[in-house]
């Protein structure tokens, strides 16, 4: 039996993603652009104070943190290497420039990336954003009954 996915509202109308990921990540709603999507620092809010669309739906897992690292790693691991190249400054100075300098590229960048996720997942109506997700953890699939042995 295959289960359809219904939606809660009648229109599917196609959402702008290119919007929704500038939306997201300047750290505001995707759907209104005028709200906070944080209540903290990497968490999102529940609704949005403004236009109260719903946000928990989210799932943007591990892919927040993989992308920061590629795209801060590339930056830095450029910057070594071009530093290294041209003064050769010791070991000390290049801990105390790249260490300090990964860190806040990377917490600058991390929840920018992972409203952006957010705001991807909105407007492709990902996870329930849509309407009904049909693999909710909240609501588990039936299991299947299994049929009867035949005795003999």
């Amino acid at each position: 039996m295959t289960q359809t996915p219904t939606t809660f509202s009648g229109a599917t109308e196609q959402r702008d993603w290119v919007q929704a990921v500038r939306r997201g990540s300047a750290c505001k709603c995707p759907s209104c652009g005028q709200g906070n999507l944080f209540r903290r620092y990497l968490k999102v809010a529940d609704t949005c104070p403004k236009c109260s669309e719903e946000l928990h739906h989210h799932r943007a897992d591990d892919a927040p943190p993989y992308f920061t690292i590629l795209i801060a790693g590339h930056f830095i691991i450029a910057g070594v290497m071009i530093v290294e190249e041209q003064f050769q400054p010791s070991y000390w100075l290049h801990l105390a420039l790249w260490f300090p300098l990964t860190m806040g590229m990377c917490l600058w960048m991390l929840p920018r990336i992972k409203g952006a996720l957010v705001g991807l997942q909105w407007a492709l109506r990902m996870h329930g954003f849509g309407g009904h997700d049909s693999v909710d953890p909240a609501e588990p699939a039936p299991i299947p009954a299994t049929p009867k042995e035949a005795t003999f």
